[in-house]
């Protein structure tokens, strides 16, 4: 086989176009932003990719933005209540890594990210008919079918991510992907309780509930279905125009897994121990915020929602900045400590909460941003989805317990116990987060290194 087209076998699917051999494309597809080689076609994928996950983030808390209503309609308790997040973290704790593995080796990103995106549907749709005929166990299974494809999805998003933008730009896209994951569940936040209020004069009670679950979520799903299927056009077509093939060492088994080095399983640590704290407050948040505080509904639906719309403007901002500055592992320590702090406040104090939710919600934009790119660093390409797979799957297994748990603190010992409970697990990420700096420095410190030393070894 000739020597060039064995070199180009071995590149990214999206290079800049000064790196490529290959003759350009022509007529439409010559154009920047049709030919796959060109900067303002990648990011015109990015607007798709950063939406794939819209509607599966916006109807993740759905519960969270309607708390008191639910509650109320259909007569839960908070563990019952939190049995919803708990449904919906349960399957991924297998599946999810099996999704990174069926990306890796079966579907492909193209079709499991079709495959995934209709779970997260038809999940959706099955919750609401679950909440329009008061059937909290139909709920329990649409958000069981919903979680299936929650987090795979996210895995195939990740992929999409590597694949298109390996390089310098990872960090950026990793953090516009999270800020834009944040704008669902920030615009989740603060409109379903008004669909709810304008739905329920005419169906008052759960129909209303169910309603507003059915219509606003099931089209935010379809929306994300669709950017899908455009993401499989887009990517099929960048493939035959770049001549892509893949080689027989890209072959993934499941064995790999037992090979991944240290470093990957202390970010999983990290990543679990840190996220715990994060998902399953803000789910419990508006009756903390109103009871503590004695915040009305409408102030502690604002309080509540401030980390997500912190991070989704933050995000990419500080993605930016760790593709400019490097040392990833500093930005999550300084992330898990600054999240710290901020329990603490909230949960020793009465002072106002805006300023700590604020601040946890930048400690959050930059420990995602810092975090995730690092899987790429130590895991071969060919097994992203999997390794992916695999570090999701442990986050989800963490918010399936603690989920259920915090419900049953805060119905039976109160909020107090709920944030030393949280601060505990912070705790663990700090430790796991010094691990991973000195299990790397041995090595060499690689995950550590600032953006030019990254530049000058690759």
């Amino acid at each position: 086989m000739d020597t060039t087209i064995q070199q180009d076998e071995k590149r990214p699917l999206i290079e800049p176009a000064e790196e490529i051999d290959l003759d350009e494309p022509t007529g439409c597809g010559a154009c920047a932003p049709c030919n796959p080689r060109k900067r303002l076609h990648r990011y015109l994928i990015l607007c798709i990719m950063c939406f794939l996950s819209f509607g599966s983030y916006f109807c993740y808390d759905n519960p969270a933005a309607l708390q008191d209503d639910m509650t109320k309609d259909l007569t839960l308790k908070e563990s019952e209540f939190m049995s919803l997040y708990m449904w919906y973290s349960w399957p991924n704790v297998i599946l999810c890594f099996f999704g990174g593995f069926l990306i890796d080796r079966v579907l492909g990103v193209r079709l499991g990210a079709i495959i995934f995106s209709s779970f997260v549907t038809v999940g959706q749709v099955i919750f609401s008919v679950g909440a329009l005929f008061d059937l909290v166990w139909l709920m329990d299974v649409g958000r069981f079918v919903f979680g299936i494809g929650g987090e795979s999805l996210a895995v195939a998003q990740n992929t999409y991510a590597v694949r298109w933008f390996q390089g310098k730009e990872l960090n950026m896209v990793f953090g516009l992907q999270l800020s834009f994951s944040r704008i669902g569940s920030t615009v989740n936040m603060n409109i379903m309780g008004i669909f709810y209020d304008m739905f329920t004069v005419n169906n008052p009670g759960y129909k209303g509930l169910g309603l507003t679950l059915l219509i606003v979520g099931g089209t935010s799903c379809l929306i994300s279905l669709a950017c899908a299927f455009a993401l499989s056009y887009f990517d099929r077509r960048a493939e035959k125009i770049l001549k892509n093939r893949k080689t027989s060492e890209e072959i993934v088994n499941l064995k790999d897994v037992k090979d991944f080095p240290l470093t990957m399983w202390l970010m999983t640590i990290i990543c679990v121990a840190y996220y715990v704290t994060v998902f399953p407050f803000i789910a419990l948040g508006l009756l903390f915020f109103e009871n503590k505080f004695n915040f009305k509904p409408n102030d502690a639906h604002s309080v509540n929602s401030i980390v997500y719309i912190i991070s989704a403007a933050a995000s990419p901002i500080f993605g930016i900045c760790v593709d400019k500055f490097g040392r990833n592992i500093y930005w999550i320590i300084i992330g898990i400590s600054v999240t710290l702090g901020c329990h603490a406040v909230m949960g020793f104090t009465f002072l106002n909460p805006y300023v700590a939710m604020s601040f946890m919600g930048i400690a959050y934009s930059i420990l995602a941003s810092a975090l995730w790119p690092l899987v790429s660093l130590v895991i071969p390409e060919h097994q992203l989805g999997t390794a992916y797979g695999v570090m999701q799957a442990i986050q989800n297994l963490g918010l399936a317990l603690i989920s259920y748990i915090a419900g049953l603190i805060v119905d039976s010992k109160g909020y107090l116990l709920l944030e030393i409970f949280f601060l505990v697990w912070l705790c663990i990420a700090l430790v796991a987060a010094i691990m991973l700096y000195l299990v790397d420095a041995a090595k060499g410190g690689r995950l550590n290194l600032s953006a030019k030393e990254r530049m000058a070894k690759n």
